[in-house]
């Protein structure tokens, strides 16, 4: 299933967000969404998930979700949203409570997702026994366990450390490699963005409107610290911001 984004506008009262957003999302493809604070970023990803309409313009979906997809869409949030009182395997199975499987077959999807995101030894653990990065790790699971069409990810990294970081994108590297999946998302680190994107959509400051589509043509798999072409691209990301990026911080010192 592939996404298409046309002429997505809108405002808060007086305050324009968005304008005029057109873009593709292809069906295997990582976009991920950069920009200065404050550039409606994390609102697209509400508009492409639903939870808002836009003032103007539409999403569409193309094209049918796996055969086996249980939710088309779904989030990974940067907190995590994990139940304190349910186990590894609690807190992922929770997603599948509502679609009336057969409990061989939930088991079996369980014990898929916590194997491909390397959590099967801690399966009877709760939240409060885990890092940062493994809690990270419960929530990829969970939203893998739907079998999504499209995972949109808001800034899933950016409350781990600089080392956990690093383990949870080699991590999505591994799991993209194995099976690839399609992705919205949405960061403010540029060596995420190089890292685990095909495509880097930069927004300019409010209102967001695309300023430059970047492609990687890297494969995921090859992409590594020190990497002068990713170092490049980086680079030109940055100076592509940077000068919005000073006048955005500075509307918000403003205010």
């Amino acid at each position: 299933m592939d996404l298409y984004l046309d002429g997505i506008t809108h405002s808060y009262g007086d305050t324009d967000v968005l304008r005029d957003v057109t873009l593709q999302i292809p069906q295997g493809m990582v976009v991920c969404l950069v920009g200065p604070s404050g550039c409606g970023k994390s609102t697209l990803l509400r508009f492409i998930g639903g939870l808002e309409q836009p003032g103007g313009g539409q999403v569409l979906q193309v094209g049918a979700p796996p055969a086996n997809s249980l939710n088309p869409l779904t989030y990974v949030f940067q907190h995590f949203a994990l139940l304190p009182w349910r186990t590894v395997e609690g807190n992922v199975s929770l997603v599948l409570e509502d679609h009336e499987l057969p409990r061989e077959r939930v088991q079996g999807i369980v014990a898929d997702v916590l194997a491909r995101t390397r959590l099967s030894d801690f399966r009877k653990a709760l939240p409060k026994q885990l890092s940062g990065g493994m809690k990270q790790r419960v929530a990829l699971a969970r939203a893998l366990a739907v079998n999504p069409a499209v995972m949109l990810m808001d800034e899933p990294l950016s409350a781990l450390d600089s080392q956990t970081r690093e383990l949870l994108m080699d991590d999505l590297v591994g799991l993209w490699t194995r099976q690839p999946f399609t992705a919205v998302y949405v960061t403010h680190n540029l060596v995420e963005a190089v890292r685990l994107g095909h495509r880097i959509v930069v927004l300019s400051r409010r209102p967001g409107r695309i300023r430059e589509v970047v492609e990687v043509e890297r494969p995921l798999g090859e992409r590594g610290r020190g990497d002068p072409e990713l170092e490049r691209i980086q680079h030109h990301l940055w100076q592509a911001m940077r000068d919005e990026a000073l006048a955005a911080d500075q509307e918000l010192v403003d205010a």
